[in-house]
Order: C-alpha cells, then sequence, then structure tokens
C-alpha cells in the first residue's frame, strides 16, 4: 500500500485532470476504500484544498478554489514551464514591477529537483534578451484593478493622464485588457459619449469603481481596436510602399499596430508608415528585409537611396580578412 503523503498527492492529482470524480472512481484510482477516500479528501481540505462535493449517490468531489495557498503539485515538465514563465515576466517588466515575478522564481528555483534547476541554468547561460523598453511601467495594483472592473463589468470613474500630461476624469464601462507586446492597453466605452476608447494602462492614474454594472451590447474586437488606435497615432512624416506580398503576407511583415494597408491587386500591398524623421523611417523599411517601391515622399525615397549607396560603397571592395 502506498503511503499517505503518495496517495494524497495522487488525489490532488486525479481531482485535478476531470470536472468531477465519483467516490467510487477515486477509490479505484487509488486503490483503497470509499471511506478512506472520504478521509484523505478531509484531510485535503485541512490543507487548505478548496474540495466541493455533492450528495447523494451520483454526487462526486471536484477541486475548487481554496481559502488559503494549498501546496502545489507539478510534474517537470509543468515545473519547467511555470519557472521560464516567471523569468520572461522577471525580464520583461510586463507586469510593471519585476519584484515578485523574481521573488517567486527564486523560490521556486529553491525547491527545483537539479535536473529541472540544470535546465534552467541552461537558459540563462544562452538566452539574450535586448534590453526592455525605459518608458513609463505599469503599476502591478492599478493592473489588478483594470482586470477586476472588466471581470466584474462595473462602470468605472477613471483617472486619465494622456500624452500632453493633462488630466481628466471620465465614467468608463469596462471591457477588456489588451497586450501588445510593449504595452497594456484598457479599452473600455465612455459612457458620456458613447464612444469605444482605448486606454494606455501606464498613463491611468486610478480607478474608482461605482457598483453599477453593465451589459455591453456588440462590444468591438478589443485586439483589433488596439490595434487601429496605434497606428492611427500622428507622426511628423508618413512613408508610403509597395510591398510584394499579397495581403495577408504584409500584414505578418508589417503589423496592424506599425502601418496601415489596402490591397493592390492580387500580389502586392500598399502600406502607409508613419514616423519621426526620414532616417528612422528607412531604418524600418531596410529592418523589413524585402522587396518594397517608396511612392512618396521624396524625402523618404532619397534617403533611402543614400543609404543604400553608402552601404554598396563600404563593402563594394572589401576582401575577407
Amino acid at each position: 500500500m502506498i503511503s499517505t503523503s503518495a496517495r494524497l498527492l495522487r488525489l490532488v492529482s486525479l481531482l485535478s485532470t476531470r470536472p468531477t470524480w465519483t467516490c467510487r472512481e477515486l477509490a479505484e484510482r487509488t486503490a483503497v476504500t470509499d471511506r478512506t477516500v472520504r478521509r484523505d479528501i478531509a484531510r485535503l481540505r485541512e490543507l487548505g484544498y478548496g474540495i466541493e462535493s455533492d450528495s447523494g449517490p451520483w454526487g462526486g468531489y471536484r477541486l475548487g478554489g481554496g481559502t488559503r495557498v494549498p501546496p502545489l503539485i507539478l510534474d517537470d515538465e509543468e515545473a519547467f514551464a511555470v519557472a521560464v514563465a516567471l523569468r520572461e515576466v522577471a525580464l520583461s517588466g510586463v507586469l510593471g514591477s519585476d519584484q515578485a515575478a523574481l521573488s517567486a522564481l527564486l523560490k521556486l528555483r529553491q525547491v527545483l529537483p537539479p535536473r529541472i534547476a540544470g535546465r534552467l541554468g541552461e537558459m540563462d547561460a544562452t538566452f539574450v534578451h535586448t534590453p526592455r523598453s525605459e518608458g513609463r511601467q505599469i503599476s502591478p495594483g492599478v493592473l489588478r484593478e483594470l482586470a477586476a472592473v472588466c471581470r466584474r463589468g462595473e462602470i468605472t470613474r477613471l483617472s486619465y493622464r494622456d500624452h500632453a500630461g493633462k488630466d481628466t476624469v471620465r465614467d468608463v464601462a469596462p471591457y477588456r485588457l489588451v497586450h501588445t507586446g510593449r504595452r497594456w492597453y484598457f479599452v473600455a466605452q465612455d459612457t458620456a459619449r458613447e464612444q469605444w476608447r482605448t486606454f494606455r494602462a501606464d498613463r491611468v492614474v486610478q480607478v474608482q469603481p461605482t457598483g453599477r454594472t453593465v451589459e455591453l451590447v456588440d462590444p468591438p474586437d478589443p485586439a483589433l481596436l488596439v490595434s487601429r488606435s496605434i497606428a492611427g497615432v500622428v507622426y511628423p512624416l508618413y512613408v508610403t510602399v509597395r510591398l510584394a506580398h499579397p495581403m495577408d503576407q504584409a500584414l505578418q511583415l508589417v503589423p496592424p499596430t506599425i502601418g496601415t494597408h489596402r490591397p493592390d491587386g492580387p500580389d502586392t500591398t500598399i502600406v502607409e508608415i508613419g514616423g519621426n524623421d526620414a532616417d528612422q523611417l528607412v531604418t524600418y523599411l531596410l529592418s523589413l528585409g524585402t522587396t518594397l517601391r517608396v511612392l512618396s515622399p521624396d524625402s523618404v525615397r532619397e534617403a533611402l537611396l543614400r543609404r543604400t549607396r553608402i552601404l554598396f560603397e563600404d563593402n563594394r571592395d572589401s576582401q575577407p580578412r
């Protein structure tokens, strides 16, 4: 017979794999009596696992939410996945502050089996991250508050500071949080204007729930709304290029968060991209690594020709050393 500790771990593992189990099924899987299963369930509840049950011959047990954080049972692959995720959160700053993720990662690494810790060590030795953006970081507390009002559908009084530093207060109907890989955006409906808006979450100053819930009618695709909003930022200079790719491939090459697209026949796409100056736009165009033609303006076309001539001259007569 297996030990009580091993049996409890097996029981938790079984409960996590299906919505519900009957007492008889659990007894058969753990090779014990129904009475022992009931005792084990009581023990797990004492340890903090929120195990719910239904009475009657067709009743069963299911793993719910506990009031305390119980021991977490992970296999090797699950432990490795959690550790990698914590590592990426700590390095990327996706949650604003990296302290909580870093602290959790350090605690986890202390109890990981040597074989898993070794795999993480291999990653540390071979992976390189580019420097994170030095822009404003979102407060983890604000992110939690925004997620909570989205989940509850609760009208919220939002204090917001725009790009010019101007503070405004408005009532909004929250809908979703969208992460673009660089920033978090809060998608909500301005209740006074009845317009859908996107807000940079790192510019949210205060979130005040009102206690009033709302049912949103025909909400938009939040990711698409954010993409269009970002692409709609006004830049000092725009370049229009023709890419030798159909629309679907052009969207993968230049995301809708970067440019606006329109088809130009079955095999080419016209894309408009904004930037701060011609040199910045040329750098981005060269980074695409694809055939393109600058349609306008002349300043970007000339800057592109200058850059390519310099590259050509620098490499024309070079010999391997």
